[in-house]
């Protein structure tokens, strides 16, 4: 009887010991899971805005569609600038006085014209790539979406591209992915959400911390 007794509290001494080491390690290794999934989706969120705003830079807008956008990055080109100052004859000064006189100017001159694509993408296709979710087992785009809001009575665009955290950590503990929507902390993603842009202010940054590069 004793020697049941003795293994019974090793049994139980064990199991309580496998209890500890788990509660331990899971949140370690969900948490390198997190970091390693968080850090493929924002930069295809980084991509996502440099797109954006190439749109916007050459259409005035914002895209909300996956399609148009793609479509707009394959064939649209930035023209290439350059601005020189220079000084010009002031006609109507020489009419009305009688005298000559040179005013300074601005001159834009278009030098010619590069692929936005190949700006942006040097040379790969990702572009084509960067709606689809990167995570092995998760078949789904990033939410996408444009408008305008109203500032000072002037309609300023707007984008917005966004997944939810339970989508990205789809396999992982249910606790511990709560826990992760509600977390907040400046080396933290705050929200259910791993986010670009905005449907209602305006801004083009990113919600993620630092430590996953330049959310701006």
């Amino acid at each position: 009887m004793k020697l049941v007794i003795q293994l019974v509290l090793w049994i139980v001494i064990i199991f309580l010991g496998y209890l500890v080491f788990n509660s331990i390690y899971e949140p370690i290794k969900f948490n390198e899971v997190k970091e390693a999934r968080y850090a493929k989706v924002i930069n295809n969120l980084k991509d996502i805005r440099d797109a954006e705003l190439a749109h916007r830079t050459v259409t005035g807008k914002f895209e909300g569609d996956w399609d148009k956008l793609v479509r707009f990055l394959d064939t649209a080109q930035f023209t290439l600038t350059q601005r020189r100052d220079t000084t010009v004859m002031d006609e109507e000064y020489r009419k009305t006085y009688g005298v000559d006189r040179r005013v300074e100017i601005v001159v834009i001159d278009t030098l010619g014209y590069k692929s936005i694509k190949d700006s942006l993408f040097q040379g790969t296709d990702r572009y084509k790539t960067m709606m689809n979710v990167p995570i092995q087992g998760v078949d789904q785009k990033f939410e996408l979406k444009a408008g305008t809001v109203s500032k000072n009575d002037t309609q300023i665009p707007v984008f917005e591209a966004k997944i939810p955290k339970a989508v990205v950590l789809y396999d992982q503990d249910k606790d511990l992915v709560n826990q992760a929507e509600e977390i907040v902390g400046v080396d933290e993603v705050p929200g259910p959400y791993i986010s670009v842009g905005s449907m209602e202010e305006v801004k083009t940054s990113g919600n993620w911390p630092l430590k996953y590069g330049d959310a701006e």
